[in-house]
């Protein structure tokens, strides 16, 4: 077994002797969810480390941080293909609802396309807190997951081939689109997503370079924490706690295992 297949799965408490196949997916989606957090502190520190296997078990295994979607994916794509399952990296553009269009960053998400006995499932365990915990079915068939519904709709458009469409739990009365992104035009490897990690790293208008944000999806709900607030989404509503400095110190370590200085 290689070095990134055990640590992989000591990282998300997964047993080495556990089978991965689709039918695996979900357990292996949510524990990878509850593991490790979607979070930005690498990129406000400027790191341009290219993205490759070496690099992401450095930073997500033996730093025990998290990432933003290439690091997540990244390493996810990685530890499946080592597993022998069909992946293929892809690009996407999320949708902003403030903007009332997709990203300025452009096509600045990375997810996953598994395939298995003739069909195709968007696979995704880097959209912060939007993730669908289970492997969508790229024909249009709708899924349920902790985190909520969840669907894959053809649209062509600037960005690709396909959208995804979420109802998100605790969140969400009705559909929206999650982003979209290009089947018919797979990322060769994990290095290839290095441009994206620039440009996420240093557009004006990207999202993750300005201030802390660290989310964790889990079976009962999500949370997100910035430096000045605190709010998690139950099935008892949302609680938001306004917070200070070291407060925001002591939320990482608890709820998000990162340690700051």
């Amino acid at each position: 077994m290689s070095k990134l297949n055990q640590l992989f799965r000591e990282r998300i408490g997964m047993l080495i002797s556990a089978p991965v196949t689709l039918a695996k997916m979900d357990e292996i989606l949510e524990q990878t969810a509850a593991a490790i957090p979607f979070e930005n502190l690498c990129t406000l520190s400027g790191d341009l480390n290219e993205l490759n296997e070496d690099n992401l078990v450095e930073k997500i295994i033996q730093r025990n941080e998290g990432g933003l979607c290439y690091d997540l994916n990244g390493i996810l794509y990685l530890f499946l293909k080592e597993n022998g399952l069909d992946v293929q990296l892809i690009c996407g553009s999320v949708y902003v609802p403030d903007f009332n269009g997709f990203s300025p960053t452009g096509r600045t998400h990375a997810a996953i396309l598994l395939n298995d006995a003739g069909k195709r499932y968007l696979v995704d365990t880097g959209f912060g807190g939007n993730l669908p915990l289970r492997p969508v079915p790229m024909d249009g068939t709708e899924i349920s997951s902790p985190n909520g519904d969840f669907r894959i709709k053809q649209h062509n458009s600037e960005f690709g081939d396909y959208i995804l469409e979420m109802k998100l739990k605790y969140k969400d009365s009705d559909w929206r689109i999650g982003y979209a992104f290009d089947s018919r035009e797979p990322v060769g490897n994990v290095s290839d997503l290095s441009e994206m990690k620039k440009i996420i790293t240093e557009h004006p208008q990207s999202p993750f370079n300005k201030k802390p944000l660290l989310t964790r999806v889990t079976v009962d709900g999500s949370m997100v924490l910035t430096e000045t607030s605190f709010t998690k989404w139950t099935e008892d509503g949302i609680k938001k706690e306004e917070i200070d400095s070291e407060r925001f110190k002591g939320l990482a370590k608890e709820f998000y295992n990162i340690e700051l200085k």
